[in-house]
């Protein structure tokens, strides 16, 4: 699990926090982003756009008055699960 600050991009953290998640994020590990509230609309926005790019949302928290904290899990694609679970049945026969 790690940990992301992005409290310095104010509402602009979107672009960088898909980055975050496609680069330094493995399959089946989780990030914690953190932040501004803002009017509370980046909070939805942050959700959708963390569904949009195939992640799961695992948490959404109220971290202080003016900040806001999600976990977000890269999960590997179940066709991708399949895919190499047929791999490793074909290698044992």
């Amino acid at each position: 699990m790690k940990r992301f600050d992005l409290r310095p991009l104010k509402e602009n953290f979107y672009d960088r926090m898909l980055e975050l998640m496609d680069k330094d994020i493995s399959k089946g590990e989780n990030a914690i982003f953190l932040f501004e509230i803002g009017d509370f609309s980046c909070v939805q926005k942050s959700a959708d756009v963390i569904k949009d790019a195939g992640y799961t949302l695992m948490n959404s928290i109220k971290f202080n008055e003016v900040d806001w904290t999600i976990v977000v899990k890269k999960e590997t694609p179940l066709v991708e699960e399949k895919i190499e679970e047929n791999k490793e049945e074909d290698k044992e026969d």
